[in-house]
């Protein structure tokens, strides 16, 4: 297995595990602005799917400024991704990824607010754990105290 398909099968791996990712954008006064968003069961291939309200603050800065960032941790690691993000109202990937725990937000899937962000992953950086988080978090802890640099997993940058 090559670099990149090691790389994929880690970003992999990480997302499968997630349940929530912040998303940031920057706002019209060129501010960062961060918020959660549940990930959406698709398998990750470069591509990251949300589902949002359109109109909203969101969706205008996205309209406006589609560079964003995407952070992910979970009990398999932690990832950041830089990408390109576009909203649609597509009825079928909607009708796709569409889930119960979606409803909440809602008045069902024809409500005309509903709307998926795709973001197209750059670049990816990940923190994959080798360990439990807690063996991890020993790790890290034990080198403060030791003076010795942590080594809890691995770290790469991933071109998408």
């Amino acid at each position: 297995m090559n670099s990149q398909q090691d790389g994929m099968k880690e970003l992999r791996k990480i997302v499968k595990d997630a349940d929530i990712a912040i998303l940031t954008t920057v706002n019209a006064q060129g501010q960062l602005v961060s918020r959660p968003l549940a990930v959406q069961e698709a398998e990750f291939d470069g591509d990251l799917w949300f589902f949002t309200e359109d109109p909203s603050p969101k969706a205008d800065e996205i309209r406006a400024n589609p560079q964003v960032n995407v952070s992910i941790s979970s009990g398999k690691g932690y990832l950041s991704v830089a990408g390109t993000a576009t909203l649609t109202k597509d009825r079928a990937k909607i009708d796709e990824l569409w889930s119960s725990s979606v409803k909440p937000w809602f008045d069902g899937k024809d409500d005309p607010s509903v709307a998926l962000i795709k973001v197209d992953a750059d670049t990816a950086e990940y923190w994959s754990l080798d360990t439990p988080r807690v063996v991890a978090a020993f790790e890290i802890a034990k080198g403060m105290v030791i003076g010795e640099r942590p080594d809890p997993g691995k770290n790469d940058v991933v071109d998408l």
